[in-house]
């Protein structure tokens, strides 16, 4: 393995807040490197440290020479131009003949998923931003990539994608994720930031599981010593006591042991004392068994249907997980059953003075101007919580905060400590149901677990949407699967869901049931005709393709010629694609008579 990245000693500070210090670390070729912590640990200040997009307060980064590092943000936004011309943009400073970019352009745009008719970078979706950044630090083939929360704004169909095409074209990264099955799915060895530890850092080698097992038995190690070195600072203190004023060169040395003793414990204590978010949901504890029912529901948008005869009764304990790619609904099945929006057809009986309460995925949009305190206590030094008044201090230090950055404002905070900010305001408002969408996004894998804690210990009903896998599988008890309005299927678990889309056997199943609901309808004479001659035309087209390539090989070609010719090139193939498609279709047709 060859030394890519050597950090020495790094301090990061921001004012009169330290993010960590004095960490030391080395990244090796091969390596797949996931980087955790709790929130506000520096995650995601490390990354564009090592990045060179910020300085750090004190230590030493060290580089192979010639390196070359890809980064791609947490959060990524584009001017107002396609695709290709932003992938261009990056290749400014390449010296290759401009039809070797665009063709490398166009190659990484297939790559990722893109078809060609993206008109705008600024208007795609979030995941399909991601898909753009992680496009934008690959086509400069770095050594090293950097990703910051790669997962957020991906569905889950998105996320096995990612983990293909990572395992597949990235054999050296560093991610920072708190998706632990991702984690495990897609990292050679973990580092955790947290000041738990004695230098800053804890690196192990080996999957996600391994790193916990490892972790809690350095824990468990570290409070036995902790208790071993209480029973001797026990034992000092106690000689210390009984001492004759007049020492000796050797009591004075073991008074001077004493005191590195008790210091060297005053450390472990604050080390061993880990604090979790208090996360406890308000419910109403109502006893009506039927809280909310849905009867017979569709619904129709921008001309395409989302779902139809769709049934679901919400009752106390009852944890629903939506699941589905994006655009199949889901966001708008928890807005239908919040009341904002109505559905086409079908009705929803709600038990009488029922109390929604609905996390959005964009959460409460507070400025960045305004300070902690002010969020987490508008409307001044207390907040209502169970009937009872609780002071700005004990409420912010409940979902570990400091009281020393109660005026800090909200831009200096990382994004899981504004999720947190959040999560706060959502306890203050009594529930029966809770309508969840991805409230995982930004939160430490603490925070994460003990939010999970909470809602499986809520007493109403939960409905979910989260890319959180490990999620899923702790609190739901249902998944229901959107994305054919034609099948509303039901799982008891994640797993059941996951074979679902990986068992041929289901997928054809799941087409016979289709089949039978379709109308069965013919091939018109001009489709058959277009079905008989498909196969003849995509053979006339890899025979095109070939002898293209033939032309790439002339070296007496000027780059104009050259770039004419990939153009053609990759017309063909898009029209060879596009044969296929249609091909597929008439077969599908043809089969369904």
């Amino acid at each position: 393995m060859t030394l890519l990245l050597n950090c020495q000693s790094l301090t990061k500070s921001f004012s009169t807040r330290t993010l960590f210090e004095d960490l030391c670390f080395s990244i090796f070729t091969g390596e797949r490197v996931g980087l955790i912590g709790p929130n506000g640990a520096g995650k995601s200040t490390l990354l564009k440290i090592l990045a060179g997009d910020e300085k750090p307060s004190a230590g030493i980064v060290s580089a192979k020479r010639g390196l070359k590092i890809g980064y791609v943000p947490q959060s990524c936004e584009f001017s107002d131009q396609t695709p290709e011309a932003v992938l261009l943009d990056s290749l400014k400073a390449d010296e290759r003949p401009d039809y070797e970019k665009e063709l490398s352009a166009q190659t990484w745009l297939s790559k990722l998923g893109f078809t060609g008719a993206e008109t705008s970078a600024k208007r795609l979706s979030g995941g399909w931003k991601k898909r753009l950044s992680i496009a934008q630090a690959l086509i400069l083939s770095p050594d090293l990539l950097l990703l910051d929360e790669p997962t957020n704004h991906l569905d889950l169909e998105g996320i096995f994608w990612l983990e293909k095409f990572l395992s597949r074209e990235a054999p050296s990264y560093i991610l920072v994720s708190h998706d632990r099955y991702f984690l495990q799915n897609m990292v050679n060895r973990i580092v955790e930031i947290n000041p738990v530890y004695p230098q800053g850092l804890f690196s192990i080698d080996g999957t996600y599981l391994n790193f916990l097992e490892k972790k809690e038995e350095f824990l468990a190690g570290q409070i036995e010593q902790e208790r071993s070195l209480a029973s001797k600072a026990r034992r000092e203190v106690e000689w210390l006591s009984r001492s004759p004023k007049a020492r000796t060169s050797k009591s004075k040395s073991r008074v001077g042991e004493a005191h590195e003793l008790l210091n060297e414990l005053s450390q472990v204590k604050g080390r061993n004392r880990q604090k979790k978010s208090e996360i406890d949901f308000a419910a109403t504890h109502r006893e009506t068994q039927k809280l909310l029912t849905a009867k017979n529901l569709s619904k129709d948008l921008g001309g395409r249907t989302l779902f139809r005869h769709l049934d679901f009764v919400l009752s106390p304990g009852t944890r629903i997980g939506l699941m589905g790619p994006n655009g199949s609904g889901k966001t708008t099945l928890l807005k239908i059953i919040a009341g904002e929006i109505t559905p086409d057809q079908g009705t929803i009986k709600q038990a009488d003075g029922l109390k929604i309460v609905y996390f959005d995925q964009h959460r409460l949009q507070l400025p960045g101007n305004i300070t902690l305190r002010e969020a987490l206590s508008p409307d001044g030094d207390f907040v209502t919580f169970h009937g009872q008044k609780i002071h700005i201090n004990g409420w912010c230090q409940r979902f570990l905060f400091s009281t020393d950055i109660l005026e800090m404002p909200l831009e200096k905070l990382s994004g899981g400590e504004r999720a947190r900010i959040s999560i706060a305001h959502l306890m203050l408002q009594p529930a029966d149901v809770l309508l969840l969408d991805e409230p995982t996004n930004d939160l430490d894998i603490p925070t994460l677990e003990t939010l999970e804690e909470s809602l499986v210990d809520f007493p109403g009903a939960v409905v979910l949407i989260t890319h959180d896998r490990c999620m899923l599988d702790r609190i739901c008890n249902n998944l229901l699967a959107l994305g054919n309005p034609d099948l509303n299927e039901s799982f008891v678990d994640y797993a059941q869901w996951e074979a679902s889309l990986k068992n041929p056997a289901a997928e054809k199943q799941k087409e016979k049931k289709q089949q039978q609901k379709a109308e069965k309808i013919k091939l018109s004479y001009a489709e058959k005709k277009e079905y008989d001659q498909i196969e003849e035309s995509i053979l006339k087209l890899e025979n095109e393709i070939k002898n293209l390539n033939h032309e790439l090989e002339n070296t007496s070609q000027s780059p104009e010629q050259l770039q004419l010719i990939c153009t053609q090139v990759g017309l063909a193939e898009t029209r060879i694609e596009q044969l296929y498609i249609r091909w597929e279709e008439l077969e599908k047709k043809q089969k369904s008579l």
